[in-house]
């Protein structure tokens, strides 16, 4: 089953930071997730065949991934368990966080134990979840890079500012006949950083605004695991 969503677009957003995988026992029921990053549908297809062929023989190998920012590409499968209890919760989850440019493939071998429709959506939703702490949930944040060229008599001046400024990101520092600083800093405060900084520098400042670049952090899932089913 696919979707599409229409959420409103996002600057920042989170995702994974590498491949790897958690395994978790549930009521006698073995639960593998597998958690990759991808950039396309085709890259979530094929790690999807790639888990299905590794594990066969499993009852179920439930796959979700959502792609980009907006969510432009989503899809997911229940393989098989009653409809809304595996796939959909995943998928649920993985936008609740905000967590994208990602697939993620929950392969349960049956126990003998059946775990009711609210056992199987928390036992999907955990087994996805650390998998998801396994790959290392990062969040990816868009930055404007600024030139911020100043005299060296400023120099002392201008880093204590950005020093108590912890949003603002150093990213080089070039000495030539002036300081050249090359400032990370998030769109929505750079007309008050600016002004600052003119402010500060009594207008002796050189500002020359770049590109945008997503630079990525460590990040945490707001919710956690609900423990065995």
């Amino acid at each position: 089953m696919s979707s599409s969503d229409k959420s409103p677009k996002l600057l920042n957003y989170k995702t994974v930071e590498r491949e790897a995988s958690a395994e978790t026992v549930i009521e006698k029921s073995r639960f593998i997730g597998y958690v990759k990053p991808v950039k396309s549908e085709e890259e979530a297809q094929a790690f999807m065949a790639v888990i299905r062929k590794k594990h066969w023989d499993a009852t179920h190998n439930v796959p979700v991934y959502v792609l980009g920012p907006e969510y432009h590409a989503q899809k997911f499968s229940d393989d098989g368990e009653p409809q809304g209890t595996a796939g959909l919760p995943i998928l649920s989850m993985l936008k609740n966080e905000g967590i994208t440019d990602v697939v993620v493939v929950v392969t349960r071998y049956f126990g003998g134990v059946k775990l009711g429709t609210g056992g199987l959506v928390r036992a999907y939703t955990q087994s996805a979840q650390l998998g998801l702490a396994a790959a290392g949930v990062i969040e990816r944040v868009i930055h404007r890079r600024v030139s911020a060229v100043v005299d060296y008599t400023l120099l002392g001046k201008v880093q204590n500012y950005l020093a108590g400024h912890p949003t603002i990101r150093v990213a080089d520092t070039l000495y030539t006949d002036h300081v050249t600083l090359e400032l990370l800093v998030l769109p929505e405060e750079e007309a008050a950083v600016h002004s600052a900084m003119v402010d500060l520098t009594s207008a002796q400042l050189d500002w020359v605004p770049g590109e945008l670049e997503e630079i990525s952090c460590l990040a945490v899932l707001r919710t956690h695991g609900h423990g065995d089913a």
